[in-house]
């Protein structure tokens, strides 16, 4: 089917999703929700496709949720905020229960969601331009998927998320586990279908029950759980109502998120 916000294809038994808004480095609206819901249908039903890898288009992996877009909607309430957060949850947790290796092919940023979607995925291979991050609090918003204390050390879990870091680079992604390799720039595309390419060469069957049982440890481990609660968390930082978060989304709605992270940082300094 056709679709606006994303490109799909496929190399040999590999489906392949592109993220394709690169004017907006790959940020993530309803219509490409709606669309990444349809395509992954299709690739779950679909026999002979085997595994699934996601990239980004143009100069991003995905700068996350598109929050110009989510200012403009119409959540007034604490129920339309839990019906958005827990929409945007079950998006990206699509990745992880999918009964196919998924694997993200990271250049560029790859932020707040579009790091939770890398995150999800089974594997990610990243090229040496790639910039992590989870800069949601900078925004005075919230984190969707509490995926990262699931991989890293709570030290350097709590740096990440409580300072807003963005430019966690490909080396130290390595390090802390956070993708399986770093290749040269430009290489991430195609050294992540070589690598779905692998998993594809297995017993389908016995993949899916392994995934399967991998996914049933980190539940008996409480993962589910933690999402869960991380959202409410979400849904609580959402419908704060501060003279700060008033002010910042009216900038952002009038003069976009460069703008309104300039006055909140310019604050900030003001305040010693």
């Amino acid at each position: 089917m056709p679709f606006t916000t994303i490109e799909t294809g496929r190399r040999g038994p590999v489906a392949l999703i592109g993220l394709n808004r690169p004017d907006k480095l790959n940020a993530i609206n309803s219509a490409m929700m709606t669309d990444l819901d349809a395509a992954l249908d299709e690739i779950e039903n679909d026999d002979s496709l085997r595994a699934l890898v996601i990239y980004g288009n143009g100069r991003a992996f995905s700068a996350g949720f598109d929050l110009k877009a989510g200012s403009e909607a119409n959540r007034k309430t604490e129920a339309d905020w839990r019906q958005a957060i827990e929409a945007d949850l079950a998006m990206i947790m699509r990745f992880w229960h999918c009964p196919k290796p998924t694997v993200a092919a990271v250049h560029g940023y790859a932020l707040a969601g579009g790091f939770e979607i890398a995150l999800a995925c089974d594997m990610t291979v990243c090229d040496s331009t790639s910039l992590f991050g989870e800069p949601e609090l900078r925004f005075g918003s919230s984190i969707v998927a509490l995926l990262l204390p699931w991989y890293v050390n709570p030290k350097r879990a709590r740096q990440m998320l409580l300072t807003g870091e963005d430019r966690m680079d490909a080396d130290e992604a390595l390090r802390q586990g956070i993708v399986n390799r770093v290749v040269p720039e430009g290489d991430a595309l195609e050294a992540a279908i070589a690598l779905a390419r692998k998993t594809a060469l297995m017993d389908p069957d016995s993949v899916r029950l392994t995934k399967r049982a991998i996914n049933r440890s980190y539940e008996i481990m409480g993962l589910h759980e933690a999402l869960r609660r991380g959202a409410d968390t979400s849904v609580e930082i959402e419908t704060l109502e501060t003279e700060l978060r008033r002010r910042f989304n009216e900038i952002l709605r009038r003069d976009g998120l460069k703008s309104a992270l300039a006055w909140r940082e310019a604050r900030l300094d003001s305040q010693g």
